[in-house]
């Protein structure tokens, strides 16, 4: 299954939720990031905190979601929006017929303070795509017909309660 998160940056909460992807997908998933704007780098915090998580960051980039549409792209079996700019924009044209969802969380990115206070944003949002993540790959996606995926992901994203949580 190929999943493409979207975020307008490419630069915190797509790159958290690319990381967990692969990493939970354990080959059968094969996750992307990318962005409507691409900041043209990864947050400094969200490296910080995939590091501490054991990932190996080398290859997380800021990316166009142009890379995703048109000739030679991968065909997408889900395609994720994770922030309200990106969800409300109108997206290229992607290979494939994917599902299309949209689990909005605030952007930790956008939290001032002491780099203790950044992190703790970060880790906040990093496991509220961690535990939706979870319960998305826990299901039989597989013989799911594709608005049926479509409901249980948003179900999954409002049963979190961690989801409507400001970040502090």
């Amino acid at each position: 299954m190929n999943i493409l998160i979207l975020c307008t940056g490419n630069s915190a909460r797509s790159i958290l939720a690319e990381a967990i992807f692969n990493r939970l997908g354990e080959g059968k998933v094969t996750a992307f990031s990318a962005g409507s704007k691409p900041v043209g780098a990864v947050n400094t915090t969200a490296i910080r905190l995939l590091k501490a998580e054991d990932y190996d960051v080398s290859q997380f980039r800021s990316k166009s979601w142009d890379e995703f549409s048109g000739d030679g792209a991968v065909d997408l079996d889900i395609v994720l929006t994770v922030c309200g700019n990106a969800a409300g924009e109108v997206c290229p044209l992607w290979v494939g017929t994917p599902v299309t969802v949209h689990w909005g969380f605030p952007d930790p990115a956008g939290v001032d303070g002491p780099d203790d206070v950044k992190l703790a944003a970060f880790r906040q949002i990093y496991d509220v795509l961690y535990n939706n993540i979870s319960a998305l790959l826990a299901l039989d996606t597989a013989e799911m017909h594709p608005e049926s995926l479509r409901r249980e992901m948003l179900k999954i994203h409002i049963a979190n309660p961690a989801v409507t949580t400001q970040i502090r």
